[in-house]
């Protein structure tokens, strides 16, 4: 349901349930935002138990209000960059996830994924940390998925840090598939097994505008850049690549997504107290293959082998862990 806009927690009066309102700024005609309105009542009908509940939504001139399901663990982007124990004391610092629990997490969006796919006829279209909360009792649920075409378009006029979850497809201009979000899974899989932006070992802020008329169509861009135009392109909100030095532009890693092999789960320059099986490995194989003829849907994956439950005794339960939390 677009990037921006504020969510906070509320209280229904009458009823004394405790929603999360998100409250979006919307750049449109008034005849727009009421198609936008009515479209995000589809949200209504939505009954999955991977899909964040919505109890409605308004207007409050300029602002759309949206209010939802309240997942008082919060989301995967939250509690990953909060566990981390390394670093100096008062250094914000990130941890991994546990991979059984990361393995658990990827089967629920699977099925929110099948669900909005198969079920509603839509596609979530921004996968990412961000948008995959967690309540207490373990519950793992997609949030803000791409109901309204009309609130894309409205709330967003610059390119967000979220490009960078992009598919290399879509860098490229291609219309969005299933597929596009099965890239992104994997691409957010990796980033809460590491503990870290698999592309970046430095900061990667997704609510960070970017101008889009700064960046040149990936089609125009040479094979390979030069060093020269490396340095030329640096930006204080560029990224490193793992194990590389220095950053790379968010031009030079859109660039290196469409250009350069996927990241992998199992990698050398993921420290060693991080073992990952070769069934997590080619789960995420088979998730960010760069041809999306040859990546695998969702149903799909939900078959294979790291999906399967039986076995996994030492697994800690999703509603345990989020006890630690």
């Amino acid at each position: 349901m677009g990037n921006g806009g504020s969510v906070m927690k509320v209280e229904h009066l009458s009823s004394g349930i405790v929603m999360a309102k998100k409250i979006v700024l919307i750049d449109a005609k008034p005849s727009v935002r009421k198609q936008i309105l009515r479209e995000l009542h589809i949200m209504h009908a939505c009954s999955s138990p991977f899909i964040v509940s919505s109890f409605g939504a308004y207007l409050s001139e300029p602002n759309i209000c949206i209010c939802m399901e309240f997942m008082d663990k919060g989301s995967f982007d939250s509690i990953y960059k909060s566990i981390g124990s390394r670093g100096k004391p008062g250094e914000a610092v990130t941890g991994p996830i546990p991979i059984g629990i990361v393995r658990q997490l990827a089967k629920r969006v699977l099925g929110g994924l099948v669900y909005l796919y198969e079920q509603m006829g839509v596609l979530h279209r921004d996968i990412k940390p961000s948008n995959i909360l967690l309540n207490s009792e373990g519950e793992v649920k997609l949030c803000d998925f791409g109901v309204s075409g009309e609130l894309e378009n409205s709330v967003a006029k610059t390119f967000v840090g979220t490009s960078v979850y992009m598919s290399p497809e879509r860098i490229q201009g291609s219309d969005y598939s299933v597929k596009s979000d099965v890239w992104s899974l994997g691409i957010t899989l990796i980033e809460l097994a590491h503990g870290c932006f698999p592309f970046a070992d430095s900061e990667v802020d997704e609510e960070t505008p970017i101008d889009s008329a700064s960046l040149t169509p990936i089609s125009s861009l040479p094979s390979s850049l030069s060093s020269a135009q490396r340095h030329s392109r640096r930006k204080s909100r560029g990224v490193s690549l793992h194990g590389g030095v220095g950053t790379l532009s968010i031009l030079e890693l859109m660039h290196h997504i469409v250009r350069e092999p996927p990241p992998s789960l199992i990698t050398s320059s993921v420290p060693h107290s991080l073992e990952f099986s070769e069934e997590a490995a080619q789960f995420v194989v088979y998730c960010l293959k760069k041809d999306p003829g040859e990546r695998m849907n969702p149903r799909d994956l939900l078959g294979t082998s790291w999906m399967i439950d039986n076995g996994r005794a030492d697994e800690m339960s999703l509603k345990t862990w989020a006890g630690t939390l």
